[in-house]
């Protein structure tokens, strides 16, 4: 089992920045992905950025050029960076980990948008 605890959401203005961070605990393979999903008020779940245990990383179209995904393999830790915020990132961030054909969630951390 592995245990994801997200961190960082909070409440900004239009254009702000903010950094994400999940730490990852348990029975954690070498090779695996580690990302970020989101869910938007009345939507599904989307992929935001995923970045595997060799370091490649893959976005959404929506956040090429303003977040940025990195992980620290050592402390199992994923962060997702967010610059020029808009009011269509608001949602709940949630970290995602997956490894072995199993995916891992956290519960989810709230970023909003609002000036």
């Amino acid at each position: 089992q592995v245990q994801l605890v997200e961190s960082g959401g909070e409440l900004l203005q239009p254009g702000g920045s903010l950094r994400l961070s999940c730490s990852a605990s348990g029975s954690i393979f070498s090779i695996n992905t580690m990302g970020w999903y989101r869910q938007a008020p009345g939507k599904g779940r989307e992929l935001v950025a995923t970045v595997t245990s060799g370091g490649s990383t893959n976005y959404a179209d929506s956040v090429k050029g303003r977040f940025t995904i990195s992980r620290d393999v050592a402390k199992n830790t994923v962060y997702l960076q967010l610059n020029n915020l808009k009011a269509e990132d608001i949602a709940v961030y949630y970290c995602y980990e997956r490894q072995s054909y199993t995916n891992y969630w956290g519960k989810g951390t709230l970023v909003t948008v609002s000036s």
